[in-house]
């Protein structure tokens, strides 16, 4: 009786922890061949421990330039993103103009988009154009592709704001500048974060826009496709493994830091 009163209140939790477990094992797969010296480049089995993978992660010097290449394109399309993506959510979220209703459903397109269907467009508006393929060109679809998930979530943070500590700050004599720079931008700030790590995210991590519209450019995930028709390096595994963990990092630090700021504000007891 206690054993299935246990199970009928805690099987939630078990479903959750089933799921995080089906999540986690194959970054736990990856952690654990980061640290393996294979027998063969066409072998996965764990062989041998060993620190020589982190110790030398650039043992093949083309790897870890398509990561740099992939890192700068990753920051030049996110920047770009988070700008012109941060501007379109707040003139859809703050104001009211002709066409707006279009535009929020133009916003989910690419979203919605095959990415096999918007490469090959790229790739013909590339070539139609006479624009020569190669890092920029990976810029600029990135960029496209990028931008709908910064509106996205920029504008669902903008929706969920109350906007009664914009209009407070206004009656203390705050100019709209004023009240922009101390009241609004620090309160969408965690949102425009959130959208610029998914944007770095999802561009330094796509092949398929990518591979049509590269040329000779060899990004990180081209590389790694390349490479795994003829044995993937285990350095392929450390970058993997040290990019989880600094996106965990950043993850942590963003939650520890949001109950010492809320800590911070709480007025004093007397």
């Amino acid at each position: 009786m206690r054993i299935s009163r246990w199970f009928a209140e805690h099987w939630v939790l078990g479903v959750a922890l089933l799921v995080l477990g089906y999540l986690v094992l194959p970054i736990a797969v990856v952690a654990a061949l980061s640290f393996n010296r294979p027998s063969n480049r066409l072998s996965y089995d764990f062989n041998e421990f060993t620190l020589d993978n982190w110790r030398d992660p650039c043992a093949s010097s083309e790897m870890c330039d398509a990561v740099l290449r992939s890192v700068q394109i990753g920051f030049l399309a996110t920047v770009a993103a988070t700008v012109l993506g941060t501007l379109m959510a707040f003139a859809l979220a703050r104001h009211r103009f002709r066409g707006r209703s279009g535009l929020n459903v133009l916003i989910f397109l690419p979203m919605a988009t095959p990415e096999l269907v918007m490469g090959t467009s790229l790739l013909a508006l590339f070539v139609s154009g006479g624009v020569p393929l190669g890092f920029w060109t990976i810029v600029v679809a990135h960029v496209m592709f990028c931008v709908s998930f910064v509106v996205v979530t920029v504008k669902a943070r903008l929706t969920g704001m109350d906007r009664r500590l914009e209009e407070a700050a206004m009656d203390l004599y705050a100019g709209e500048w004023q009240t922009f720079r101390r009241i609004t931008l620090p309160l969408v700030l965690p949102g425009i974060g959130a959208a610029a790590l998914l944007a770095f995210s999802l561009s330094f991590d796509d092949f398929i826009v990518t591979n049509f519209n590269s040329g000779t450019t060899v990004t990180f995930p081209m590389y790694v496709w390349g490479a795994a028709q003829r044995g993937i390096p285990p350095q392929v595994n450390v970058i993997g493994t040290a990019m989880f963990g600094v996106a965990l990092l950043l993850v942590l630090a963003t939650s520890l830091a949001r109950p010492a700021r809320a800590g911070g504000q709480r007025p004093p007891v007397p």
